[in-house]
């Protein structure tokens, strides 16, 4: 009992302690931008936006420990930081639809919110179901609006740089004094995301193939969009099947072989299982597994260890350069 009095204690303080830095959270007061962003590129994005800067704001990645985007749920000490932040950046997809409650809970009126999927704006894409996908009985696409919208736009380096765009102008508002490096910085690396998509378009210009195939979840639909790929999936990119039917697997096997792929892909964190069941029942049985990196499992180490969202789509893309060949 005195353990969980004792904890009860620790949350109410920290509770306490980050809405009472909510009352004072403006850069004038504080000195300091505190920042909160939901996933990874996000995280990312304002890093590299605040330059120099980053060492005078406290930036605080909430999907920090591998958790999945479509699996999260805020703590009351996330809600907090939230409701306190000069800046908070989120995707605003299904996934997103507790930060309606967190938002109404702000104690920093001046906070800027971003909503990527908003910023996006007629870019974004509704949720495919392809030919072959098998349906998820655990999520309704009957949704309308934003439950429809698939969320992984961050797989875009083309949605990158408008996303970015949005950050800079964020950081204007909350850090006018900061205006000049801000913009200086986002356009150095609007640069390197509009170098890294010239690559990726001559990659896959290049490329014996132009079909991907998939024996796991779906996310890249905004990449293969960008560069005219075309893709079959066992299921869609938010899908939280882990099991295959036999139709699915017969079905993409037969794609497989009708389409001569070498290879077949999985995502970050797969377990292989049905890429294999795909490969064991195609007709040569020597495919190999390829793995892109959706960036939905990036952990705080990751970010210690030096991960960087243009470093992994750099990496992405000598997956696709073989997976194309």
């Amino acid at each position: 009992m005195k353990r969980i009095i004792a904890l009860l204690c620790s949350v109410f303080c920290a509770v306490f302690m980050f809405g009472g830095c909510g009352q004072a959270s403006s850069v004038s007061e504080s000195d300091r931008l505190d920042i909160v962003v939901t996933i990874f590129p996000e995280y990312d994005w304002v890093k590299n936006i605040l330059g120099d800067s980053a060492g005078e704001a406290d930036v605080t990645l909430l999907l920090d420990n591998g958790v999945d985007l479509h699996s999260f749920q805020p703590t009351a000490i996330d809600i907090a930081k939230i409701a306190g932040c000069d800046l908070f950046v989120y995707v605003g997809g299904e996934s997103d639809e507790w930060v309606e409650d967190a938002l109404a809970e702000a104690t920093n009126k001046d906070m800027q919110v971003i909503n990527l999927l908003e910023v996006l704006g007629d870019s974004v894409k509704e949720e495919e179901v392809k030919e072959g996908m098998q349906a998820d009985h655990d999520h309704d696409h009957d949704h309308e609006e934003d439950a429809d919208h698939d969320e992984h736009v961050w797989l875009s380096l083309r949605n990158a740089a408008v996303c970015c765009e949005a950050i800079e102008s964020a950081l204007e508002k909350i850090d006018p004094a900061g205006a000049d490096d801000y913009k200086k910085n986002l356009d150095n690396y609007k640069t390197k995301l509009n170098e890294l998509d010239t690559e990726y378009a001559q990659v896959t210009a290049a490329g014996q193939s132009k079909v991907l195939l998939f024996g796991d979840r779906f996310p890249f639909r905004y990449m293969t969009d960008d560069y005219g790929i075309d893709y079959y999936a066992a299921f869609v990119g938010c899908s939280a099947e882990t099991e295959a039917s036999f139709e699915t697997v017969v079905f993409l096997a037969g794609k497989v072989d009708e389409l001569g792929l070498k290879h077949v892909m999985t995502i970050e964190g797969s377990d292989g299982k049905i890429a294999q069941t795909i490969i064991e029942n195609t007709s040569s049985k020597d495919q190999d597994v390829l793995v892109l990196d959706s960036m939905q499992s990036v952990t705080s180490k990751d970010v210690e260890a030096g991960r960087s969202y243009l470093k992994i789509m750099q990496d992405n893309l000598e997956v696709l350069r073989k997976a194309l060949d």
